[in-house]
């Protein structure tokens, strides 16, 4: 034997041709999952198919067909808005109907808009300007001490109509007045310093702030320094009331902090 035949060209070794290969060349190697050229497997996706890259957000989670694309929410509603708002105030502390349209006009909401809403709540007893007035009036002057021309000053603030304001401060009268002035008085005696002159001065003027009448104020200043001390009582026994309630204008409060 000369040798063996070469290997190129069909001797004993080539394969036979397939089918399929008219020429009988070999076809290129596939990868493992059909990449033709041998490499990772890269899956064919067909563009029109249903929930593609197209259809999804950045989840991946497929979106509706229809939603528009590009946007964010959709708007909210504008009295569904200002519901929100007015419950947001109302979780803190309660308010009043003008306290409310104030605050949707700074949020932007029309005033047709806000009206609608603040009727709703008006019906339904969510907001009560009565109630409102009825419990300020109560608790700033069991807390603060505060007096009906104080409070008056505060509910109008407040947007509280004269009249609903008139009929809360109602309940507050002359003689519960004249003894939460007296309480106060006592109250502060206990830490105050100074001559007699100057202690009823500032006392006086502490009153006035929170809204007492000089009347009243005068009074209860008077009966709280004749019972504290023998230098204290004879300065007030020289003190006349109601000269001084009527010369009030020549009386200017102490504004150094005192109470």
């Amino acid at each position: 034997m000369t040798g063996r035949r070469a290997r190129t060209g069909r001797g004993w070794d080539a394969s036979p041709p397939r089918a399929g290969d008219a020429d009988g060349s070999p076809r290129p190697r596939r990868g493992r999952r059909g990449s033709a050229s041998g490499g990772a497997f890269s899956p064919q996706v067909d563009a029109d198919a249903p929930g593609d890259a197209d259809d999804r957000g950045a989840t991946g989670v497929p979106q509706d067909a229809d939603a528009p694309r590009g946007t964010g929410a959709p708007p909210r509603d504008e009295a569904e808005l200002a519901r929100e708002i007015c419950l947001r105030q109302l979780a803190v502390r309660p308010r009043t109907r003008a306290e409310l349209a104030s605050a949707l006009a700074k949020r932007g909401i029309s005033e047709e808009v806000s009206a609608g809403v603040l009727d709703r709540y008006d019906e339904v007893g969510i907001i009560d300007d009565a109630a409102f007035a009825r419990a300020w009036v109560s608790s700033r002057h069991a807390g603060r001490g505060l007096a009906r021309r104080a409070l008056a000053n505060e509910l109008r603030r407040r947007g509280v109509d004269g009249e609903v304001a008139s009929e809360a401060l109602d309940e507050l009268d002359e003689e519960t007045e004249a003894e939460t002035a007296r309480a106060l008085v006592d109250r502060k005696l206990r830490t105050a310093r100074g001559e007699p002159d100057t202690v009823f001065r500032r006392l006086v003027g502490m009153l006035a702030r929170k809204g007492y009448p000089p009347g009243v104020a005068i009074r209860a200043v008077k009966d709280a320094l004749a019972a504290q001390s023998a230098e204290a009582a004879e300065f007030a026994d020289g003190i006349d009331a109601d000269a001084l309630a009527d010369a009030e204008g020549d009386l200017t409060p102490d504004t150094r902090p005192f109470d």
